[in-house]
């Protein structure tokens, strides 16, 4: 049924949960009202308390800093900072903290680290014919910094959406925003229909993954077997990316790769994807399920993208709200509210708290989409500075999961602990190049061989958009970490200085820098047993190491 639309009941199709507009839900009742801090708590103890579940206490001070700032600023605190806080008699030392942390210039950062992986950002291509690097992206890193300053700030998320879709409609001062659709995958041998329609589906589907967790490509080729998304949905929004082109621009010294309009393509469908086998032509437009008419929104001005752009920030659709909430609270939390952070339809995983991911998707539109308000609020409740659960089931959020840094926390921290972290913004450089000791966020990217510490440590393939991070265990993570040269001279620099100090000080030293606390008694004994014997700058870099290897290094509780 390529030609024509399968029967559906469109009116029945728009009952399900997640395209219903979400309304904000009254406040559900809770016994324990005094373990409240925000209006978010209601909704989470309502479901302990019917469970005959009781929250966490509130995790130690020191342990709520290490968290807060990795959450916000993907840094551990210093030492100083630690101690500071957990001494501090202030009642709003905490607020205060949040505060600081959001007026970072390091929350872009950590924010953008999130982002550049739904954007699927790369700086090259999979495939490459001999030396040819002409669909290469030089100037990639315009548009992550683009990122990162509209994170920091704190650009309202509808407008985080047009922009990236449409910039070029509002003038020149945010073109680099265009790189969301500029630094999409270029095919070998695309001057073929077959290959440039397997680049129209990858932009497809970004766009529709990324903003209305929708798996929209896959009906590129039949109707959709699970959601009311049809042959004629996909070949609507095709026809948006037929409509233009990529090009390199350069603009205030600005080079850039962007997208513009070419001529306008409205595409006959292609029947189970054969490009050669024609069906009707359907105009460009939006998914009839989300159109607010009962046909479907067409497009009409150029290629259509500042349209699209519209539809999917309409205050009427009920998805980008909540998409993006959805990956805010699991950047925050570690599990999103939606366990399938890309997937909304039938085949992905309803919420688990659904009245709580309604009131926080009307909020942060009440609150003119900024993303600092919504992680404010996320951070500052009572479910947010829960002590580490004991439980290995924690969907009804009794308690904190216990999380490893990602790859790009893990490397920074160790810069950090040894004085070397280097801030500042620019092209990428190499991971490989010793020599860099930048933030790991600007790191180079590549679709075709990612580099092997992030491919080890779970950063996704920039081939395709991600929907979030997995993290594995494996023995190949630990042989890093014991064998890089990377890890070997981070050490050697953090332990420079306490060959002098004697032997407890100097480990008391070394956990300041790398732990941001002091030993505990039961860890000052076997460091001290660690160096029986032994003597020497090389046992401290050594244990400097074995520090590095830690769960209380690796993980944040």
């Amino acid at each position: 049924m390529a030609a024509e639309e399968k029967a559906i009941d469109w009116e029945q199709a728009r009952k399900f949960w997640s395209f219903q507009v979400p309304s904000k839900p009254p406040r559900p009742p809770v016994e324990s009202v005094s373990w409240v801090r925000r209006e978010l708590d209601h909704f989470v103890l309502h479901r302990l308390e019917a469970a005959g579940l009781r929250p966490e206490t509130e995790a130690e001070r020191a342990t709520l800093l290490r968290r807060l700032s990795f959450d916000l600023t993907g840094l551990p605190p210093t030492a100083d900072e630690t101690e500071a806080f957990a001494l501090s008699s202030d009642p709003e030392a905490y607020s205060k903290a949040v505060d600081d942390l959001l007026g970072s210039p390091r929350f872009g950062e950590r924010m953008a680290s999130m982002w550049m992986t739904v954007a699927r950002y790369a700086e090259d291509q999979a495939h490459q014919v001999g030396n040819n690097a002409k669909s290469f992206y030089p100037h990639a890193h315009r548009y992550r910094q683009w990122v990162i300053d509209a994170f920091n700030r704190d650009l309202p998320y509808n407008e985080f959406v047009r922009l990236q879709l449409a910039a070029d409609s509002e003038g020149e001062d945010d073109l680099e925003a265009l790189g969301f659709l500029g630094l999409g995958p270029q095919y070998y041998n695309r001057g073929r229909l077959d290959v440039i329609a397997e680049e129209w589906e990858d932009r497809v589907d970004t766009v529709t993954r990324g903003f209305l967790g929708l798996t929209v490509a896959c009906a590129r080729c039949h109707d959709h077997f699970y959601d009311p998304i049809t042959t004629r949905d996909y070949h609507a929004l095709a026809g948006v990316f037929a409509s233009i082109k990529m090009e390199k621009r350069k603009v205030g010294d600005r080079e850039m790769h962007i997208v513009k309009d070419q001529k306008v393509k409205d595409l006959e469908i292609f029947i189970r994807g054969n490009v050669e086998d024609k069906g009707p032509k359907v105009p460009r437009g939006f998914l009839r399920i989300l159109s607010a008419s009962e046909e479907r929104v067409r497009f009409v001005d150029g290629s259509g993208r500042k349209e699209l752009a519209e539809a999917i920030v309409d205050p009427r659709n009920p998805l980008t709200a909540r998409v993006m909430v959805n990956r805010l609270w699991g950047e925050i939390f570690g599990v999103p509210l939606v366990a399938t952070a890309s997937n909304f339809g039938a085949n992905g995983q309803e919420p688990t708290h659904p009245e709580l991911l309604d009131y926080l998707a009307v909020k942060f539109q009440e609150d003119r989409w900024s993303i600092k308000s919504l992680v404010r609020e996320l951070v500052l409740s009572a479910t947010y500075r829960q002590a580490v659960t004991r439980s290995e089931d924690n969907r009804l959020l009794a308690g904190t999961n216990r999380r490893r840094l990602s790859a790009e926390m893990l490397r920074d921290s160790m810069l950090a602990a040894s004085g070397e972290l280097e801030f500042g913004t620019g092209p990428s450089r190499d991971l490989d190049d010793l020599k860099n000791r930048r933030r790991t966020v600007f790191a180079r990217i590549s679709r075709k061989e990612l580099n092997s510490f992030l491919r080890q440590f779970d950063y996704p393939d920039a081939n395709v958009h991600a929907a979030g991070r997995a993290s594995t265990i494996t023995p190949t993570q630990k042989l890093y970490l014991l064998n890089s040269p990377f890890v070997s001279a981070r050490a050697a620099k953090v332990v420079e200085g306490l060959s002098g100090k004697g032997l407890e000080a100097g480990v008391k030293v070394l956990f300041d820098r790398i732990l941001s606390r002091p030993p505990t008694r039961s860890e000052l004994s076997h460091a001290l047993r660690y160096f029986e014997g032994s003597s020497g700058d090389r046992d401290w870099a050594g244990f400097g190491q074995v520090l590095f290897c830690s769960n209380a290094f690796l993980y944040r509780d």
